[in-house]
């Protein structure tokens, strides 16, 4: 889908000489690979489901962000194979491909993204709490609501004054400029500022779920992790007692 995305260009009828020259416009099969793709988003949507260690969904906006984490975690996968394979074929083989590094490049930028979002939903983003858990309960909502207006306030210059650069690369496609040539800048760039958007959404979408909760205070010590690691060593030392 995202390589033939030109065809979809050309079809709407907002693509420069370079994309017509080169692409079709988009047929019968490039359409229903499109719904096809709209229909598994929706089904993933609506069927993700939390972890234990994981924060619960409060809506459709926490579910979007935790099944774009889950696709961050199958690239993760994807990118390691990609890595493999090249190593084997350069070094055991004598033949390293053109597009292993470009690709895993593309890749990482889009778990990068992703995960940053998933992050923003799971509240497991990098926190100083020295001074926000001795803060009272209306101190630490306005802190909470202070650092969600800065990141609405980032945003919206990202947007302001990103959007026309992005517009102006994905709408000529514009190529890594390499033998395999990805559209890294023409789907990098719009997408860094989408999900810059979705996290800015879900920062906002958190800081109502949460007002009204009680308010937290957070050890030295992760006592959840430490309970979770010592019912983990049981049952391993179990099972090396039942095996011996």
């Amino acid at each position: 889908m995202v390589w033939n995305f030109p065809k979809f260009i050309l079809a709407f009828g907002w693509a420069n000489d370079a994309i017509t020259s080169t692409y079709a416009p988009a047929g019968l099969a490039d359409y229903a690979a499109a719904l096809v793709v709209i229909v598994a988003i929706v089904l993933g949507v609506r069927s993700v489901t939390v972890s234990a260690l994981e924060t619960d969904s409060e809506g459709l906006l926490d579910n979007v962000s935790l099944f774009l984490g889950r696709v961050a975690m199958m690239l993760i996968l994807l990118l390691v194979s990609v890595m493999f394979y090249e190593v084997v074929v350069r070094y055991v083989f004598e033949k390293p491909t053109l597009w292993a590094n470009e690709l895993s490049l593309w890749m990482a930028g889009f778990i990068f993204l992703l995960s940053g979002l998933y992050a923003m939903q799971q509240r497991s983003h990098i926190r100083i709490y020295l001074l926000y858990d001795i803060m009272p309960g209306w101190a630490q909502k306005l802190s909470d609501t202070v650092s969600v207006a800065l990141i609405w306030a980032f945003t919206i210059s990202m947007i302001w004054g990103g959007l026309n650069e992005a517009q102006a690369k994905i709408l000529r496609w514009e190529t890594f400029g390499t033998a395999f040539d990805p559209p890294i800048p023409a789907t990098m760039k719009p997408m860094v500022l989408l999900v810059i958007l979705l996290v800015s959404i879900q920062a906002l979408a958190n800081l109502i779920a949460d007002w009204n909760k009680a308010p937290e205070h957070h050890a030295p010590v992760d006592e959840a992790e430490i309970e979770e690691l010592k019912h983990d060593l049981a049952d391993l030392q179990d099972d090396t007692a039942k095996g011996s």
